[in-house]
């Protein structure tokens, strides 16, 4: 999910043709007091005027406790974005909240229950209602981790470690997995350490999240590596989905490969890991029938 200022109509034009799976156009953060306005109008245009294609499209808003808000609300989903994302999300009731506005918006326009919403945790607060949070809203398709806020409401500071986001990265994954939605992990600022950020995505891989947000396109070939499943790990993963599907077919329960039983968490995993494959191009879904 590459972060995209909306103050900035080059970059959203050209965003698409890097690649990223998603595209979050910022109103927030990114965008000065000033230039609020204007951000609005340049990020409803581009999602009316500009071909996406296939590429989900995210928005963050302004807090709706804001005079930007609302009127971030009403453009997006006018403009048919496919998510809202909430900054700084702490309470339960502030995604019911952003819920009513947009199906204030979605009523009058006659496409009630079209925008779903994605919600940044930042704060302290934010962690301890995880689930809560998670859980809010039948339109709620993940949560996400921003850590420089979170850092700050810790008192304390990013570091190339991440020890202080460990706690919340788990929170987050066992939060959005109990509430079956997704999870996705914070940016890393640093473009010229590309060491460390391939390692923090290998940590947030082993860890459960399902993606990873970023800040310069740069960054894309090395997140979609680090999520791409080993040719071996695809072919381990085939062999297993397909003998469970042979021992359906005959009526048994129990599954075995190469000696060894194969319990339901063990496919899961396979299924995951196709899944992964087939998202990431190295494999054709006809190619696990």
């Amino acid at each position: 999910m590459m972060f995209v200022p909306g103050n900035n109509p080059g970059m959203m034009a050209d965003a698409h043709i890097y690649g990223p799976d998603s595209i979050m156009l910022d109103l927030e953060d990114s965008v000065t007091m000033a230039e609020k306005d204007t951000a609005r109008l340049l990020v409803y245009n581009a999602l009316k005027s500009i071909d996406y294609g296939d590429t989900e499209m995210v928005v963050r808003i302004n807090p709706l406790s804001t005079p930007y808000g609302r009127k971030d609300v009403e453009a997006v989903v006018k403009a048919g974005v496919d998510v809202i994302r909430m900054p700084k999300t702490e309470t339960a009731d502030e995604v019911r909240e952003l819920e009513a506005e947009i199906i204030k918006v979605e009523t009058e326009l006659g496409c009630v229950g079209r925008t779903r919403i994605m919600a940044a945790i930042e704060s302290a607060l934010g962690i301890v209602n995880a689930f809560e949070i998670a859980s809010a809203s039948k339109r709620m398709m993940g949560i996400a981790l921003g850590a420089e806020d979170y850092s700050a409401s810790l008192k304390t500071q990013r570091t190339p470690g991440g020890a202080e986001l460990l706690l919340a990265r788990e929170t987050i994954v066992v939060a959005a997995r109990a509430a079956g939605i997704s999870c996705f992990d914070t940016v890393y600022s640093n473009l010229d350490d590309m060491e460390t950020f391939r390692k923090e995505i290998e940590l947030i891989r082993d860890l459960g999240f399902d993606g990873k947000s970023i800040i310069n396109p740069r960054q894309i070939e090395v997140v979609n590596e680090v999520f791409t499943p080993t040719p071996k790990a695809i072919e381990k993963s085939l062999r297993i989905v397909a003998a469970i599907k042979e021992a359906q077919a005959k009526g048994s329960g129990v599954v075995s490969l190469n000696g060894k039983m194969v319990d339901r968490p063990v496919v899961i995993r396979a299924e995951r890991t196709i899944a992964y494959a087939i998202a990431s191009g190295v494999l054709a879904q006809e190619d696990v029938l």
